[in-house]
């Protein structure tokens, strides 16, 4: 059954929030920007610090760091003159557990919950 862009799946999260996020992980920069940022969870960092390993000009990191901000990915708060990024864990726990009860419908072998996988990992 289809259902419509703005119903709430269980967790909460529209399909229209989940592809917002899913489009912003799409791109190389804001991907590798928001798994800097899961690394370093909790903490802040200024977009300077985040444009490290990057060639791109700095509106071109702002403007990366505001549609993952926008997707509800990563959180920003002004310090002074500066911004700083961070991990929002609500929204990317939203989106993930979009995927996996929306999208893979919560089935083990999909989503490594099997038996056979937990007792390889333990």
């Amino acid at each position: 059954m289809q259902r419509s862009c703005f119903a709430r799946n269980p967790v909460g999260m529209t399909a229209c929030n989940a592809l917002a996020g899913f489009a912003a992980l799409a791109h190389p920069v804001r991907l590798a920007l928001f798994r800097r940022l899961c690394d370093q969870a909790p903490e802040r960092a200024s977009a300077g610090e985040l444009a490290h390993g990057f060639d791109i000009p700095p509106s071109t990191m702002t403007g990366h760091l505001q549609a993952l901000g926008r997707a509800g990915l990563i959180k920003a708060e002004r310090r002074s003159r500066f911004m700083l990024y961070s991990l929002n864990p609500s929204g990317t726990r939203e989106l993930v557990s979009f995927l996996v009860d929306e999208c893979c419908h919560n089935r083990p072998d999909l989503v490594g919950k099997d038996n056979a996988a937990l007792a390889e990992a333990s």
